[in-house]
């Protein structure tokens, strides 16, 4: 009785009611802005992910130890791009919310112009991003460029990359279809590394800041000479990326025996790739054995005319398999036959081998004081100008590398590339939305107001 007496006072004092739905929502608010606090959870559900940073970035970022420190010389107003500081501040408010220790300062060039001159400023919004004692200039800023520097600061060390020349070899610098400059090796000067040629017919040695040596095919014969400065720079225990096509060798045949490399004649032939459109001279890879070069990676990769590869166990090396190929394929001994656009390979019992087959392994040992890395790919043309840009090709190359200068905490996939987010629309399409917003949704608010009046008015 009682209970019932205090249920229907509490609901017919309008007071009391009003007071404890205050306590309510303060309590409930004060509890949420405490978990807020608490805990973060965001969810992005643009359709480019425009506010938040690709996985690679946020990797990028957690390999940073120690603060970053970016000065951004620009003033309260451009008269092109309006509050340029705030556009800036937001875009880095996306770093930050990964790395808090990223510290950003802004300079006023024309209040403080000493300074813009003394750090060499030249544009309105310039920026300088320092870490670890290194420091880059941005004049334009997204999140591929700005990552990108990042990457490059992260470096241990400078590191070079020499390739062999002088004997109509590949050039990491060439633009040619045959040379590896435009993709590849614009790929590893974007992130840090320094590229030069060495030709071993002048100079004495392969120079010992070379971290990593790129040895393609040539097409003329090595002197005895330039051979054993190669093989005296992988017996002091240098880091190696062997690119050998199917062609003849032209003196390496003395790096193959000192690696205890065999590399029998023929060409990869692929069934698979016929799926993707192309020859069945392109061995596909698809899946990769567990390895630093191949962690987190799951694209494509096509390597056209490639050459299988089989060593001797050695127990001073450590061998890895880095792409097998060619599954329901074969090795043909008779690669000189096949037009890749025209014929059709067909596999011979008497001189053809069944796969799978292996184009690509890593050789590690430990030797003065260091451990060797050594990477051998039976194809050249994967990272030339011409083919690099297919699947992830250049992306497997710089992972190469990046294990070969003892950066595999840098390994990562480049950015991804925007998605379309254009919608278009026929004809028909854009009468139904056009006669819906201006018609229908005005008759169907309207309608639901004329019922509700209605009842009312009824009750």
């Amino acid at each position: 009785m009682l209970r019932k007496l205090f249920t229907s006072q509490f609901f017919r004092n309008v007071a009391l009611r009003n007071v404890l739905f205050v306590l309510l929502l303060a309590g409930t608010v004060s509890g949420l802005g405490y978990l807020a606090t608490r805990y973060h959870v965001q969810r992005d559900i643009t359709h480019n992910a425009n506010n938040s940073l690709d996985s690679v970035s946020v990797n990028v970022l957690q390999q940073l130890s120690g603060p970053v420190n970016i000065t951004v010389y620009a003033t309260e107003q451009d008269a092109r791009l309006g509050d340029i500081r705030k556009i800036i501040r937001d875009f880095l408010s996306l770093y930050q919310r990964y790395k808090p220790d990223i510290k950003l300062v802004f300079i006023d060039p024309t209040k403080e112009a000493e300074k813009a001159r003394t750090a060499r400023i030249q544009l309105n919004g310039e920026m300088v991003v320092e870490y670890a004692g290194r420091s880059e200039h941005l004049t334009q800023i997204n999140e591929q460029i700005l990552t990108s520097t990042l990457l490059r600061l992260a470096h241990t060390r400078d590191q070079t990359v020499m390739y062999l020349d002088g004997h109509g070899e590949r050039k990491l610098d060439g633009v040619a279809n045959h040379d590896l400059g435009l993709l590849f090796g614009a790929k590893l000067k974007q992130n840090g590394f320094r590229l030069n040629s060495l030709n071993l017919a002048l100079a004495q040695e392969v120079p010992v800041n070379t971290s990593v040596l790129v040895v393609t095919n040539p097409q003329l014969d090595l002197l005895p000479g330039e051979v054993n400065k190669l093989l005296s720079y992988i017996e002091r225990g240098g880091n190696l990326l062997w690119l050998v096509d199917a062609e003849p060798l032209h003196g390496l045949e003395r790096l193959a025996e000192k690696l205890d490399l065999l590399l029998p004649p023929g060409i990869v032939i692929d069934p698979a790739s016929t799926g993707m459109n192309a020859p069945q001279t392109w061995s596909l890879g698809a899946t990769y054995p567990p390895h630093a070069i191949t962690r987190n990676f799951n694209l494509i990769t096509a390597f056209p005319s490639a050459r299988p590869l089989i060593w001797n166990e050695n127990p001073d090396w450590q061998h890895h398999v880095l792409v097998e190929v060619a599954t329901r394929g074969w090795v043909s001994r008779n690669a000189t036959g096949i037009n890749a656009s025209k014929d059709k390979p067909r596999f011979d019992k008497q001189r053809d081998t069944p796969g799978p087959a292996n184009i690509a392994i890593t050789m590690q040992r430990h030797i003065n004081d260091r451990d060797q890395r050594i990477v051998v790919v039976g194809n050249g043309a994967f990272l030339s100008n011409s083919f690099a840009g297919n699947g992830g090709n250049v992306d497997l190359g710089v992972n190469m590398v990046n294990w070969l200068a003892g950066e595999e905490h840098l390994i990562t996939l480049q950015p991804r590339a925007a998605k379309d987010s254009n919608l278009t629309l026929g004809k028909m399409q854009l009468n139904i939305i056009s006669i819906g917003f201006l018609l229908g949704l005005p008759l169907m608010l309207a309608g639901i107001g004329g019922f509700i009046w209605w009842k009312r008015r009824k009750t």
